[in-house]
């Protein structure tokens, strides 16, 4: 899936196909708020398993009323390769290592103070995220940013120039208070931007 898709999928250029992805996403999150991962997981096999049986019971009558011999209905995908190939897996292998140091080095240096400003940034996240947890599960989050995922793109696209032209005052009015708070606070350098 290239990036084409996901961005069409995400603006619903194909609304059927946005449906079913964005339907099927939601609820099996909500599903996972009221069960455990394995009866979902053993919920959507079994779901899964009598869609697929049962067609194949049908097919093999529909072949024996009438006297043809079509063969497996799911031969072409059961012919098909699904195997993953070593250079697959070293690829996204590699991407997610490079991230993962990244992210490393990242929080060693925030949690050593290698900049005060920055550590008080990612301080105050945490303080900030220490509500979040309060008010919401992990799931509760997941479904909020399913829901934001398929609805924010198509907003903003609609409304994009009255949006971007409200996010500009913001970010101006943010940069003004930084400003304020660094010019008040000694010893804290505004970085060169």
């Amino acid at each position: 899936m290239d990036a084409k898709c996901v961005v069409d999928l995400l603006y619903w250029r194909d609304i059927k196909k946005t449906g079913v992805v964005f339907g099927a996403s939601l609820f099996l999150l909500l599903s996972l708020t009221v069960f455990s991962i394995v009866s979902v997981s053993a919920y959507i096999a079994l779901a899964l398993l009598s869609v697929t049986i049962s067609y194949r019971i049908y097919k093999g009558v529909f072949q024996a009323i009438q006297k043809s011999n079509e063969g497996h209905p799911f031969s072409t995908y059961l012919d098909s390769d699904v195997a993953l190939s070593e250079e697959l897996v070293q690829k996204y292998s590699n991407v997610a290592l490079g991230h993962l140091n990244c992210t490393m080095k990242e929080l060693r240096r925030l949690f050593l103070v290698e900049d005060l400003v920055d550590s008080l940034k990612f301080a105050v996240l945490m303080w900030v995220l220490t509500y979040v947890g309060a008010l919401f599960n992990g799931l509760t989050l997941l479904i909020l940013a399913l829901i934001s995922l398929f609805s924010i793109p198509v907003i903003y696209e609609r409304h994009q120039t009255q949006i971007d032209h409200y996010l500009g005052l913001v970010k101006k009015n943010i940069k003004d208070a930084f400003a304020k708070i660094q010019a008040k606070i000694p010893g804290l350098k505004q970085k060169a931007e």
